[in-house]
């Protein structure tokens, strides 16, 4: 096995050495020795040493209750350190001779590639800036670190930065070890686990603290070297008004299943994201008047400001005066309706229009040097994050909408909307979508339910336009459901064009995704409606619950084909939504290499896709980090537009039909037909304890009920606890196994060298097989689940095994991973201190059965600190 970088390890032996010194300081030397003989003793058993997995099951039996916590957290912390560590390899100081990471370096060898292929430097130019990429940030429960350990964690990241310095004075590197002792101690003696679970805008205000200490950094510094890239190779700059990544968020907008986002909580984040930008750019704007010292202006700029000794000082106290009437009034109204003064800034272009002025009048004084400084780096953002910050998403269930409508019709006395068939649907919404009259009378009262779907309908027309993104429509399955929320939107007042989208997440509704669309575009009057493209939400985590990973991925390629087919037809721009989550079960994996697996046509310079959960924090934390997240973002969705993949050959297509109607059959015939699999998944996995754990606002489940009623992500959350990652393999097992049954073992390895699409779903899956482990699954097992229900662990885990010799079988390697040896050390690292996590877990859970426990017991705390561990240690986890 190869070893992982020699700088890396000692980073990551430095932290553990500095957490076990803080452990002995508050412990004691025994206690630490305790936990070495764990760790020991689980890196033994891994090497297939009978007498080490023994002495890690001894002392694991030998802790006493006040123990339990303590050990979850060391093992924890370890995992969060080796994080940091890792996190900061990524991005550091690298010399002369040591080759550059894929994310700096591949824009500029696109661009070498694209002139190549004939492409003009020109059209490169305007393409780059025309790009229409939103990351949507989103709240979900998988993110269970607190803000104050997050601050920390970037903080010891930063002291890793400050020691990569060889020249370094021996009194200088021993300030950077105090410090980083300091804030590892800090960390260890912070609970790490929320003790209530978190409100809406909690987590509006975590996303927020994302972009305060990370992103404002990281999107200057990325469009500043994209323009310098385009420069190189083209000749041409970025214009400072070009934004091609925007963000948007679901957190405060995201009511799908979540009683807690009402619509007075919509409008206090919507208000929260406007203060936030105030005092972000005040904080911009005050240090340019400190440094924009300046007396030769432009006449453009004399004229605004008048005759002055500092004309830009004097332009940007107007600027702060705005700004600081905007916060303070932000500010007060989140308490109580209050006026907006004059003074207050409504349009980007007011916040815009003053910092351009001193920009162009630094260039043609030939102070361009200075222009091109902080000044530059603040207009960059203004394009970017504007005056709101973020773009709120709302995102609401259709069945909302169709009791609303239900509600409304019966009292009208025109029967019940949900009884109706989908063209009297139709009729009846393009009637009153038609009219000029209102719907409903004034003194119409609803009932609880309705008036909340009509409240978050008044916010929505309330709310200035830039502060919003979509409406989206989660478990959309027709026309109808779209102009529902037109005509609940335009009963509500709004006067404005918004994006309707529908979010086709089953099986059978991705299928129909491309007639639902074409009727609606088929409508004279949707389509008079329309502003910009139509938009169109993928759903890739409940269609992946509802038929498994194989047929999900294939629907999910066709539906966009078809939609791309449909939108040409009605000569409509399409805008694919892509609602991926962090790990495979839920549609997650590599970026770059899934924008670059889409069908061809499917881009075309524009790309939404949400970024979930504790992701948000691995891939924009840390300023370096995000720039070359942000960077290959951009590069993939350029290659994607102007180098598409080609389309597949009709016998990959056939191929995949098979694959897909395969593995549907395979995963249905566990999930939903198995009688035992339920009482199963509950009894192996800590289902039932996490939905009573603080990890976030919304609740584990829609609805009362089984499986069907789960949320993708505790579905998939509870599985990966216990390493069995069923969600993202199982129908794999059945489909490939079947397909070299049949002998088309070189069609399926034919289609991975020349497809991209088929390429990445089996390199993903090959790396949710690595992280899973049958021997970890097993010993939930025997100690939480009936002896009745053990056969069917291990026939699951059979088809585990299963579906690893059909990957390698397809790969042609003898170990999965065999082609990143890195990757594998990585993991193999980690196992030593997941290891006595999942255990210790699974003792937890077994005793949590047993008794009674208040969530603030120290055996629901140690529980809690174990589900973080190994979600630490697993990365995408939710």
């Amino acid at each position: 096995m190869a070893e992982i970088d020699v700088r890396l390890r000692e980073d990551v032996h430095q932290l553990g050495e500095l957490l076990g010194d803080t452990i002995r300081d508050q412990r004691g030397d025994a206690f630490l020795e305790k936990i070495e003989r764990i760790r020991k003793g689980a890196k033994a058993a891994r090497q297939g040493s009978a007498k080490g997995a023994q002495q890690l099951s001894e002392t694991l039996d030998s802790l006493n209750d006040d123990e339990l916590l303590p050990v979850a957290r060391a093992f924890n912390q370890f995992l969060n350190l080796a994080n940091i560590a890792e996190q900061y390899h990524c991005i550091r100081r690298r010399s002369a001779d040591e080759p550059e990471q894929l994310a700096d370096c591949v824009l500029p060898e696109l661009l070498q590639r694209l002139l190549a292929c004939g492409h003009q430097s020109a059209e490169l130019a305007e393409q780059i800036a025309s790009l229409d990429i939103e990351l949507v940030l989103t709240a979900h429960p998988t993110e269970v670190a607190r803000r104050t350990l997050i601050q920390k964690y970037d903080a010891i990241a930063a002291q890793l930065a400050a020691q990569d310095h060889d020249d370094l004075l021996p009194e200088e590197r021993e300030q950077v070890q105090q410090r980083l002792q300091r804030l590892i101690s800090e960390a260890w003696h912070t609970e790490e686990i929320r003790r209530v679970r978190p409100t809406p805008i909690d987590e509006a205000k975590w996303g927020f603290a994302v972009i305060e200490h990370s992103l404002w950094q990281a999107v200057p510094q990325f469009l500043r070297k994209t323009d310098q890239q385009l420069l190189a190779a083209t000749g041409k700059r970025l214009p400072i008004e070009a934004a091609p990544i925007r963000f948007a968020s679901w957190m405060g907008g995201d009511r799908d299943g979540n009683p807690n986002v009402t619509a007075p909580v919509t409008r206090e984040v919507l208000l929260l994201a406007r203060w936030m930008a105030a005092d972000l750019y005040l904080r911009d704007v005050d240090e340019l008047a400190s440094e924009l010292s300046m007396q030769q202006a432009s006449d453009e700029l004399c004229s605004v400001v008048g005759k002055t000794a500092e004309p830009y000082r004097a332009q940007l106290k107007l600027l702060r005066d705005r700004l600081r009437e905007t916060r303070n009034w932000a500010h007060a109204s989140l308490t109580r309706e209050v006026p907006a003064p004059l003074a207050v800034l409504q349009d980007n272009e007011q916040l815009m229009a003053p910092l351009a002025l001193c920009y162009r009048s630094l260039h043609e004084c030939g102070m361009g040097v200075i222009a091109d400084g902080p000044l530059l780096d603040c207009l960059r953002r203004v394009a970017t994050f504007g005056l709101f910050l973020v773009r709120l998403d709302v995102r609401q269930d259709s069945s909302r909408h169709t009791a609303a409508l239900t509600e409304i019709t019966e009292y009208l006395g025109l029967g019940r909307y949900a009884d109706w068939d989908e063209p009297a649907r139709l009729k009846f919404l393009q009637t009153e979508l038609d009219s000029r009259r209102p719907l409903l009378p004034a003194h119409f009262k609803p009932e609880a339910d309705t008036a909340e779907v009509l409240a978050t309908c008044r916010e929505v027309a309330a709310a200035p336009e830039a502060s919003l993104g979509s409406y989206v429509i989660s478990m959309a399955g027709a026309g109808s459901d779209v102009l529902a929320v037109q005509l609940l939107l335009k009963e509500a007042g709004l006067q404005r064009p918004i994006r309707v989208v529908p979010l086709f997440e089953t099986l059978a509704d991705l299928n129909n995704a491309g007639a639902v669309i074409d009727q609606l575009l088929g409508l004279e009057s949707y389509r008079a409606r329309l502003s910009g493209p139509q938009e169109v939400m993928i759903g890739y985590s409940d269609s992946s619950k509802d038929a498994g990973t194989t047929a999900a991925a294939w629907a999910q390629y066709r539906a966009q084909e078809s939609l791309v087919q449909v939108c040409a037809a009605h000569q409509i721009e399409l805008l694919l939504f892509h609602g991926r989550g962090g790990t495979v079960g839920r549609g997650g994996g590599p970026a770059h290499a899934a924008i670059l697996s889409q069908p061809p046509g499917s881009v075309n310079g524009r790309f939404r896709t949400t970024e979930q959960g504790e992701m948000i924090r691995f891939k924009f934390g840390l300023p370096r980090i995000a720039e070359q997240n942000l960077n290959l973002y951009l590069s993939a969705v350029l290659e994607a537009t102007l180098l598409p993949p080609p389309a597949p050959e009709q016998q990959w297509r056939e191929m995949m039909d098979r694959l897909s109607a395969d593995g549907v059959e395979g995963y249905r015939g566990v999930v939903r037909s198995h009688p035992q699999f339920v009482e199963y998944f509950r009894q192996a996995t800590p289902e039932q304890e996490l939905g009573r754990l603080p990890l976030g606002s919304r609740p584990a489940k829609r609805r009362a009920g089984g499986i069907e009623s789960l949320r993708a992500i505790p579905w998939i959350f509870a599985w990966t606890q216990t390493r069995l990652m069923l969600p993202a393999w199982l129908g794999w097992d059945h489909a490939l196994g079947k397909a070299i049954e049949r002998g088309e073992g070189d069609l399926l390895r034919h289609m991975r060298e020349h497809w991209p699409f088929f390429r990445t779903r089996i390199d993903m899956l090959e790396m949710v097989l690595s992280k899973a482990d049958a021997d970890i699954a097993k010993l939930y097992d025997e100690r939480l689940v009936s002896a009745d229900l053990r056969p069917l662990g291990d026939h699951l885990r059979d088809l585990l095994s299963q579906a690893c010799a059909a990957v390698l079988e397809l790969t042609g390697q003898s170990r999965l991973l065999g082609h990143s040896p890195v990757t594998l050390a990585s993991i193999s690292v980690r196992n030593t201190y997941l290891d006595p996590l999942h255990l210790l877990q699974a003792e937890l859970l077994a005793r949590s059965r047993m008794r009674e426990s208040t969530a603030d017991s120290p055996l629901e705390q140690a529980l809690l600190v174990s589900v973080a561990g190994i979600a630490a240690g697993l990365r995408n986890t939710g």
